[in-house]
């Protein structure tokens, strides 16, 4: 097939959704599909070998200007061509910055509003270039919030177009209202303009057809798919300690503070001695006191030297510390429809102890690597830790059910294959009607 994936870039965060993308352009290009995988908004960051395309789409400066001033939705090639040459580009993302809700709401909006928002003038670049290439068999967009260009996309290329639905309704729950309310509104009028939707979960695809109100038959169950041939999936020596992990963005909702809580009343009450508790992932700048309260918490409880931020890691550092754990948690307080890192641990044959919300439960159906815990109780959470680091039988077995589990059910091929009939079938019943 011949293919034009856009994938929303996430400036220097290694993000979820352009970690999947990318594997699966790669995946598609290694079996002889032509795609090209188009950034929009910023380069993409990722941990494997990048083939995204050098150029980026609506990028994030104009964006953000055009949002702000009506002096920048008229600029001529001139000045445009500053914003939009790459040295540029990479100098306005080479670092992160705090975000203003409200500002980011607006702006939301505007991007759902299509050509009618404040960007039309970045859209018609892309349509131009469109009108310029050969046209592609399909059309992807990386998620709804970028439902504002189907309709221009597609009456640029009269071909059809397929949405991944993976994760973005987190975002737009902590929009500020009215632009919580309005941004559900275009999502939903955005519809019209879809041929499909690929849901990263079963989850997802449920609550999605429910929040959408599109029929069963438009929307399709494309499960996250990871490459595992460079992880660990033997079994970890035996050691006198316990290393309780996390992997994931350092944020409220993803839950370290409550996976913090659980550690202390593991080591209070339970009497788990010689553990230890280590977490990596992005820190944003809004977040970084956050981190600090869970270091008060740790120091308080006279745990400050068990516990470890490890910071960002590369692909090569992040296989190395899934593989210094005994048992991880993400204990996300929301429904999460992906959980990337969980699929990550589990290929390194690391159990996990995951809350029996969103995507967490037919993840660990499938796998069989790990074990549910009731949402936002650090008791329970505590007790299933407890429990695995008592039967450490158990462990090693959850950790080689996991990495075989991973391998059957959310290797990069289940997921190109599963992509491939969805958008073979767009592609087919497009053209019958």
């Amino acid at each position: 097939m011949k293919i034009l994936a856009f994938t929303a870039g996430a400036a220097r965060m290694y993000c979820g959704s352009c970690l999947r993308d990318n594997t699966l352009a790669a995946e598609l290009r290694r079996q002889g599909h032509d795609i090209i995988l188009m950034p929009i908004y910023t380069p993409t960051r990722t941990d494997e070998p990048n083939v995204s395309d050098p150029r980026v789409f609506m990028n994030g400066i104009t964006v953000c200007l055009e949002q702000q001033s009506a002096f920048f939705r008229k600029t001529r090639w001139l000045l445009d061509g500053l914003w939009d040459a790459p040295w540029m580009i990479r100098l306005a993302t080479k670092t992160s910055i705090a975000v203003d809700p409200h500002v980011l709401g607006a702006m939301t909006v505007s991007m759902l509003r299509g050509e009618d928002g404040y960007q039309r003038k970045d859209i018609g670049k892309l349509t131009r270039w469109l009108a310029t290439e050969p046209a592609p068999d399909l059309v992807t967009l990386p998620n709804s919030l970028l439902t504002g260009l189907a309709k221009p996309i597609r009456q640029a290329v009269r071909r059809p177009l397929c949405c991944t639905l993976q994760g973005e309704d987190l975002f737009l729950s902590q929009l500020p209202e009215p632009y919580r309310s309005q941004s559900w509104e275009l999502v939903r009028a955005n519809t019209a303009h879809v041929d499909c939707y690929a849901a990263v979960s079963e989850f997802a695809a449920d609550y999605w057809r429910e929040r959408l109100g599109i029929p069963a038959s438009k929307i399709h169950v494309v499960p996250l798919g990871i490459n595992v041939e460079d992880s660990d999936p033997s079994p970890r020596p035996p050691s006198a300690g316990f290393t309780v992990g996390y992997l994931a963005r350092i944020a409220p909702e993803k839950g370290l503070h409550l996976l913090a809580e659980s550690y202390i009343k593991l080591r209070r009450e339970m009497g788990s001695h010689g553990a230890t508790f280590d977490a990596a992932g992005y820190l944003a700048p809004e977040h970084r006191g956050y981190l600090r309260d869970i270091e008060k918490r740790m120091r308080d409880a006279g745990l400050a030297s068990e516990f470890r931020y490890r910071g960002e890691l590369d692909r090569a550092h992040k296989i190395g510390f899934l593989r210094s754990l005994d048992v991880m948690s993400v204990p996300c307080t929301y429904d999460e429809p992906k959980g990337l890192s969980v699929l990550e641990a589990m290929a390194n044959g690391v159990p996990v102890v995951q809350p029996r919300r969103g995507a967490f439960p037919e993840m660990l159906a499938r796998t069989g690597g790990g074990v549910l815990f009731e949402p936002d109780d650090a008791g329970s959470l505590a007790q299933a830790i407890h429990a695995l680091w008592k039967d450490r039988g158990q462990l090693a077995e959850l950790g080689r059910r996991g990495a075989a589990g991973v391998r059957a059910h959310y290797g990069v091929a289940q997921m190109a294959a599963r992509a491939l009939d969805v958008y073979r079938n767009t592609t087919l019943a497009t053209a019958h009607a």
